[in-house]
């Protein structure tokens, strides 16, 4: 599913996930949120997941989806609206990979190449990441990153431990 943003808008995608409380909730209240804005709107999910820790491997299992949100919104004000919901939800970062109860990264932003400290647009490990690529080809199977569709990023990532949590792609409206 490929569906172009309207005139004005940029589609950016984003992957969210955590692991702790009740990280399912935290990701549709921040979908619903951040559709409610006049500046996004959600355009497209990803089925949910249930996926192994990945850099940190001592902690409970992660749920993640990705989103396709269309935005009249700058990148960096992206960011801080989705650093902003974390704060919200009580995100504390305390150890990189560590456990979350919400965690929201751009991944893409329109056609934005950008390497800057606070963003780098797409994100730096997407390709690496399985559980950021699987949710990602639900909606953008064609979606180029790095000269490459996240179908074939996909074909060489590890996916090995991901689960499909839910097949639903409305889970987001009523978790």
């Amino acid at each position: 599913m490929s569906i172009l943003p309207e005139v004005g808008l940029t589609r950016a995608t984003l992957g969210l996930g955590g692991n702790l409380d009740n990280p399912v909730r935290a990701m549709a209240r921040a979908l619903r949120m951040l559709d409610a804005r006049a500046d996004c709107r959600v355009a497209a999910v990803s089925r949910l997941y249930r996926t192994p820790p990945w850099g940190k491997t001592d902690q409970s299992f992660f749920y993640n989806s990705c989103a396709a949100v269309d935005t009249t919104l700058s990148p960096e004000v992206l960011l801080d609206v989705c650093l902003g919901i974390e704060r919200d939800m009580k995100r504390v970062r305390i150890e990189r990979w560590g456990p979350r109860t919400i965690d929201i990264d751009i991944l893409t932003y329109g056609n934005i190449v950008r390497v800057e400290p606070l963003l780098t647009i797409p994100h730096p490990r997407m390709t690496e990441r399985g559980f950021v690529l699987m949710p990602l080809a639900d909606f953008g199977a064609d979606l180029l990153i790095s000269g490459r569709k996240v179908a074939d990023w996909l074909g060489e990532a590890d996916v090995q431990g991901i689960e499909v949590a839910d097949e639903n792609r409305d889970w987001w409206k009523t978790a």
